[in-house]
């Protein structure tokens, strides 16, 4: 009875010592603040971390994308973006971009080549494409939505997307949104998070072996614009501040960013910043925690 409990005191010690105290610890690092990097811009967007940390995100009004080095020197990746929007890097280093204005899914080599994915879904051209995630086996997901005015839209709907690894067939995977925006996927590729901000409301599904979707769940009781996910598996939505929750779907803290966020992304050298892309300026924030 004695060894008990004094293993039970020594276990207890450690957890004291390593900072438990019974209290949600915070995602962001101890002291830190949300610094403004860069201004000016007219709606940053699309925030994603190359594979040094470099950070890539879009100006949709001024039809660029942008480049935000380590160094802290802000440059000007591409020029006529299409409406670029959403944004994601790929395993080979390729600039994955849903052009909003082009309507289309491209690929952007390092040289700055471009390759068009995705332009039609049943012969019908997309909307304006928003945001995306490539999963583990190489395939993508993308939504949809359609803002401003819906003349020449071809679709009946505004929903969400799967592109093949193969780059052979796409699958409407949803198609029950008022108007899907962020997206974002777990390390293993088994559930996807995807924002309804037309329904105000986030939610979960299981990924299937074959791409498609089941046991649709609520995850959160409001939308998002942009999201991202940390190592920790907690998801970051953008309202009017960046509002995390846990995998429970716990609310457990908010980020009070100087402007209204759209997006979301880790980069840096150790995945452990956090970049904002909000309205008219690029923010940042050192984390706790780290991005996957």
């Amino acid at each position: 009875m004695k060894i008990r409990c004094y293993v039970s005191m020594l276990l207890l010690l450690a957890f004291l010592s390593a900072g438990y105290s019974g209290e949600q610890l915070s995602v962001v690092a101890d002291g830190a603040k949300v610094e403004k990097l860069a201004g000016d811009f007219q709606f940053t967007e699309g925030p994603a971390a190359d594979a040094k940390g470099n950070i890539f995100f879009t100006d949709i009004p001024n039809n660029r994308i942008h480049k935000w080095s380590l160094d802290g020197k802000l440059s000007t990746f591409r020029e006529n973006s299409g409406g670029a929007n959403g944004l994601y890097f790929d395993k080979k280093g390729n600039l994955l971009t849903c052009e909003g204005g082009g309507r289309r899914l491209v690929s952007i080599d390092p040289k700055g080549n471009v390759t068009v994915l995705a332009d039609k879904y049943q012969d019908k051209k997309f909307n304006s494409l928003n945001d995306l995630w490539p999963d583990p086996k190489g395939g993508i997901y993308f939504t949809d939505p359609r803002y401003g005015n819906r003349e020449g839209m071809e679709q009946d709907g505004e929903h969400v997307y799967y592109l093949s690894p193969d780059r052979k067939s796409i699958v409407r995977v949803i198609d029950d949104m008022v108007r899907p925006n962020g997206i974002i996927g777990t390390r293993k590729g088994n559930r996807l998070y995807v924002a309804d901000h037309g329904g105000k409301k986030t939610f979960v599904y299981t990924i299937k072996k074959d791409g498609t979707l089941s046991d649709k769940k609520l995850f959160a009781p409001e939308g998002s614009d942009g999201m991202t996910i940390d190592n920790e598996g907690n998801i970051y939505l953008t309202t009017n501040a960046v509002v995390v929750y846990n995998k429970k779907g716990e609310k457990i803290e908010t980020i009070k960013v100087p402007e209204g966020p759209a997006n979301v992304t880790f980069g840096g050298k150790d995945k452990k910043t956090l970049f904002i892309t909000a309205r008219t300026s690029l923010y940042s924030v050192r984390m706790r925690v780290k991005g996957i």
